[in-house]
């Protein structure tokens, strides 16, 4: 393994070795490549993955080449990582507010940073299996370790610890992801800084952390950080939190960070990073004052840079830019015979996404249309994402704006958490659910829930948009009760009742007089 890859499985404990003899297995010889391959996968992240197998599965003969950790950002630094520490720092915040629910906890409890990482990479080798080089082979796929290269528009070179391998496709599917993106801010490549791909690694708790950018991997783990008793001072360029989404949503987790301990320094301005005995100097300007503080370690996590260096694209004739790969709605390139998917070519940053991107990539590459009639689009896709704070903010389809931007007439109704009994009796009122649906219709536009499991909630808005079906179907669907997913039904039931007018109520009133005759 390179430097690199080392650092990513930091600490060499027994559950980083058992990850690594699964997704980069050291005594690993490449196969001899016999024939051409119906189709070849560039990256074995989700995308990667869930091509080759899928591939594999349909009964094509299939080659996926990873250079690094098999099971990509989403298993190694990145969704299964995170939500093990999530975890973790909601067991210990929820220890600390006991007394809410009746329970005294003793002075002295103890809390272990160490046992709570140990525990994310135990459960993150186990996890590992699934994505692991041998599961791959056992089911039908020729896996390379190593760096693919285009050669030409159909050949693709593999450079190997055992040396190369060239291999022919019909088809090619580039899954190379995305990395941490960097900011241009002085000071900070002396200082040294962790991302997404280094924090994962850390064994003792960082007393002091400054957090460089206020989306969905910088609020997850400042709140994480901050209920593990770091001191975190989580910096954003705009204004307040995850600016993408509806303001009220967001302040509502903004004011829970804040009473985990976050200290906020938003609409940021001239930043600068510097080394001091201390440690790592932060000099920023908030809210026309000037915060200079010292913290431990620096979190950076603004955004994410497709991968597109070292794989020969230009050979393959495969256009590309600082935003990725190009491609169609059928997900095809510029070289009609290679195909993208996930990170490397998507707007959408997730592995839910990258998952649905594969399945396309499959319908087209492998399953070619005449004409173009009837292929796979990506503009069908009903993207829901959800950031993993507490409470979680989780959205799908349009927002209002964008919807009357694209010249929707849209009815947007919110029903709050603190209407909802469940909720109340968990006490997690903070919260809502809110719908836009175009007027004149029971069509879902969109939604948005803010709630401890605004996750799992978001996925009824999501099937009714993509069957199809409206508000009128979510209103007449039993919800058991309590629960706290009432809300949805709860919310689309005051569009049911604006629609109740008041000429249809007098008109049931004579009805119901006339009955009485």
């Amino acid at each position: 393994m390179s430097e690199h890859e080392q650092s990513l499985v930091l600490p060499n404990d027994k559950y980083n070795q058992q990850l690594v003899a699964n997704v980069h297995p050291a005594e690993w010889v490449n196969p001899e490549p016999t024939g051409r391959y119906n189709i070849v996968v560039i990256g074995a992240g989700t995308a990667g993955l869930i091509t080759a197998i899928v591939a594999a599965n349909l009964g094509a003969k299939v080659a996926l080449i990873e250079k690094h950790l098999m099971g990509g950002d989403c298993l190694n630094v990145g969704c299964v990582p995170s939500k093990g520490v999530i975890r973790s720092a909601r067991a210990w915040a929820a220890l600390r507010h006991a007394k809410e629910f009746g329970l005294e906890i003793p002075a002295g409890v103890k809390y272990d940073f160490g046992a709570a990482m140990a525990r994310m990479r135990k459960l993150r080798a186990h996890i590992s299996r699934n994505d692991s080089v041998h599961r791959y082979t056992t089911l039908g796929v020729d896996v390379f370790v190593g760096s693919g290269r285009f050669l030409g528009l159909d050949t693709i070179q593999v450079e190997g610890p055992a040396g190369n391998r060239v291999l022919t496709f019909v088809k090619a599917a580039v899954c190379t992801g995305a990395r941490a993106a960097i900011p241009a801010i002085p000071g900070l490549q002396e200082a040294s800084y962790l991302t997404n791909e280094t924090v994962f690694s850390l064994t003792e708790l960082p007393q002091r952390i400054g957090v460089i950018g206020a989306g969905s991997i910088g609020c997850e783990l400042a709140q994480s950080f901050a209920r593990f008793g770091t001191q975190v001072y989580l910096i954003e360029a705009m204004h307040g939190i995850m600016p993408n989404e509806d303001r009220d949503a967001a302040d509502i987790v903004e004011q829970q960070m804040v009473r985990d301990g976050v200290k906020l320094l938003c609409c940021g301005k001239h930043l600068q990073v510097g080394k001091t005995e201390g440690g790592k100097r932060l000099t920023v300007g908030s809210h026309g004052q000037q915060y200079d503080v010292t913290v431990d370690e620096i979190l950076v996590g603004i955004g994410r840079t497709p991968n597109v260096e070292g794989i020969g694209l230009e050979a393959a004739g495969v256009d590309y830019d600082k935003n990725g790969i190009k491609v169609n709605a059928r997900l095809q390139t510029t070289n009609p015979k290679v195909f993208a998917a996930g990170d490397v070519c998507s707007r959408y940053k997730f592995t839910h996404a990258a998952d649905a991107m594969a399945q396309i990539v499959i319908q087209n590459a492998l399953f070619p249309h005449p004409f173009g009639l009837g292929y796979a689009s990506v503009n069908s896709l009903i993207m829901p994402w959800c950031t993993f704070t507490e409470p979680e903010i989780a959205h799908v389809g349009m927002y209002d704006k964008e919807a009357q931007d694209k010249g929707f007439e849209v009815e947007t109704y919110t029903y709050k958490l603190d209407e909802v009994d469940r909720a109340i009796l968990d006490g997690e009122e903070d919260g809502f659910a809110r719908v836009h649906i175009q007027k004149g219709t029971d069509r879902i536009l969109g939604a948005t829930i803010v709630a401890r499991h605004a996750g799992d909630m978001i996925s009824e808005f999501s099937l009714a948009m993509k069957a199809g079906a409206g508000a009128k179907t979510i209103a007449a669907t039993i919800h058991p009760y309590p629960t706290q997913a009432e809300v949805t039904k709860k919310v689309v039931t005051l569009w049911r009742k604006a629609h109740f007018t008041q000429r249809t109520k007098q008109l049931l009133i004579k009805l119901f007089a006339w009955m009485r005759r």
